[in-house]
Parts: C-alpha cells; structure tokens; sequence
C-alpha cells in the first residue's frame, strides 16, 4: 500500500480504563478523522494532505488497531462516548470531526449528543442510517479482501492502492476490526433507528460526501442523513467508490478542506 513519508507523532491517552493509540500531525485547527469499520491502515496520504493545513489527530478506535479492546462496549453509541473522552483527553477544544463509514457513524452519533464542541462535521459514505431501498453491505457476509473490493469503484482501483493482493499485516487488521464491528453493530446491521429522530437537533455545519459507485453505503444513506440533519449539504463525487479517501485522496482532501474552512 502506498503511503507518504511518514512524518507523523503517535501519542496514547488513557480512556475509560484504557489505552487509546493516536496519530497525530500538522498544524492550525484540530481535526479528528475517525476510521472505517476495518481500521486504521496507518498514516495515508488522505490525513497527510489534511495536515498540510490542520492539527490533524486519528485514533485508532477502543478495541481496533492498537488500541485497548473494551469488552463492554456494545454499541456505537458507547463508542461515540469513548470518542468524545478521547477528545477531551487530547486537549483539543472544538474539533472539525470527519468521519469514514463506521467511523462516520460514529461521528453523527457523538453529534446527535452534543454539537457545541464540533466546529464542523464531515461524513464520508457514513453508516448508522437505515435507506429506503437496498441495505448497508454486511462485512460478515464477505471474506476480508472481497470486502475491501467492494469499497473501490473497480478491482483496478484497490489494485492501485493495495496491489494485486493486500500485505499480510493488513488482513490481520481487516480480522481484528471486523470482530470489534460485529460486537457493535450487529442487530440491526449498521444503523440506529433513532439516529434520524435525534439527529434533527443537531445544528453543525455538515458535509455528506459520497461516491457515486459506493457499493458498501448506498446513497439512499446519504440522502436520510441529508434530511435528518438541518445544516448539511450532500456532494457526490461521479466515478468513485466508497473509500473515497483511498481512491481519490487528493480529491477527498481538497472537499474536506472546503468545508472546513466554510466553502
């Protein structure tokens, strides 16, 4: 997998009773990316163009990566919990909080919460809302590298990324963050009923950027969160898959940029 130098600091807070891993870079206002459902892949070219311009912080998140496993945990709404500690413990003040499927999920949740201290919200082919029509694509159902496919517009596009097939270490992670996904979304499968209902309060400026070709999180996702949430603007990028932050991450970058700084 292609990465940039890696010029960036790791740092780990305590949280609940345990450790949380994070990477840290950049300089100018906090931003904390919050990963997929399959974890943490390093420091990408995605956090460092976002860094080029912010303090950009990535967990990874209590129970994948390298981070403590809460065996209690059993929610995404336990994990939005752990998150917002997490920020408190790192300092940051008000954070622009950006969130990539599972881990947009958990970004709405820990909105729906409180917004006082989001300055902005970013989801990227976030989960966590039932669409009218088709289904969140179950992880479980897919054997690892099959499923990080699907994430790409095309095999040509993952194989620009991971090469023919993904490094060891990689489908090491892929196992591990898929038990820590099961224990927190399983029934329903990657969406909370109330998420719409509670979202409706929450007024931070959002972006919902979407692949055209996301096969993981349907649009009908995006467009639920877009009528749930009062202040947010959907963008759809033509062309891409579902991990827009590895396919395209110039462009992702550049999206988040914008919104970030109020375009």
């Amino acid at each position: 997998m292609t990465t940039q130098t890696e010029t960036h600091s790791e740092t780990t807070v305590q949280v609940a009773g345990g450790s949380v891993r994070v990477l840290q870079d950049g300089a100018g206002e906090p931003v904390v990316v919050l990963h997929h459902s399959t974890g943490n892949p390093g420091w990408i070219p995605f956090y460092e163009q976002l860094a080029a311009g912010h303090a950009v912080s990535v967990p990874d998140l209590p129970g994948y990566g390298q981070s403590e496993r809460p065996a209690w945990a059993r929610s995404t709404r336990d994990m939005a919990i752990l998150v917002r500690r997490t920020i408190e413990a790192l300092g940051l003040g008000s954070v622009h909080l950006v969130g990539l499927g599972f881990g947009g999920w958990v970004a709405a949740e820990l909105a729906s919460m409180s917004d006082h201290d989001l300055t902005s919200l970013t989801l990227i082919g976030a989960a966590g809302i039932q669409p009218e029509e088709g289904e969140i694509a179950d992880v479980i159902f897919y054997e690892f590298e099959e499923y990080v496919k699907l994430g790409f517009s095309s095999d040509q596009a993952y194989a620009e990324v991971f090469g023919d097939e993904a490094a060891p270490e990689l489908k090491e992670l892929w196992d591990f963050s898929r038990e820590m996904t099961a224990r927190l979304t399983w029934k329903p499968w990657m969406f909370n009923r109330q998420l719409p209902h509670l979202l409706s309060e929450t007024q931070v400026r959002t972006l919902l950027l979407w692949g055209e070709e996301d096969r993981v999180t349907p649009i009908g996702v995006a467009q639920a969160y877009e009528a749930a949430l009062p202040n947010a603007t959907l963008q759809v990028l033509p062309g891409l898959g579902h991990l827009l932050e590895l396919e395209a991450a110039d462009t992702a970058a550049a999206a988040v940029a914008a919104h970030i700084a109020g375009g």
